[in-house]
């Protein structure tokens, strides 16, 4: 069992459903990116008050498999903010079905983000006041 990560964030939390499989009916590992990706744009558009866009995956690591009922919860921490772009780590974690608070960390992803206005250009990212 893994200790959740204090200094992070809850983003998202979802089940994994049979519609998210692949073909070996595993959890698809695409399908999880996806919900690590959707988790780190919530915390980086909350953080550059306004609309964000993936702009890399620095890293991605599958840790542990992911089982059809689990309920993955993404929790994300902003590791690092410039003029225009942040980094966001992501990890995500499975509690099994039927093992209620037993979870086990299946993923942790950086993922940069850049805040880009109406046109789609990068704009400044404002500055923490907090």
């Amino acid at each position: 069992m893994a200790e959740l990560p204090e200094e992070h964030d809850l983003a998202i939390r979802v089940m994994a459903m049979p519609a998210d499989t692949n073909a070996s009916g595993d959890i698809f590992g695409g399908w999880l990116m996806s919900q690590v990706d959707i988790a780190g744009s919530i915390v980086a558009r909350r953080r550059a008050q306004g609309r964000t866009v993936t702009v890399a995956v620095d890293s991605f690591q599958f840790r542990k498999p992911v089982f059809v009922g689990d309920v993955v919860s993404c929790y994300a921490k902003i590791t690092r903010v410039g003029k225009t772009s942040l980094t966001i780590n992501v990890k995500a974690y499975a509690e099994r079905q039927g093992h209620s608070h037993n979870s086990h960390l299946v993923t942790e992803a950086d993922l940069t983000y850049v805040a880009v206005d109406d046109e789609r250009k990068p704009r400044p990212i404002p500055v923490d006041t907090l």
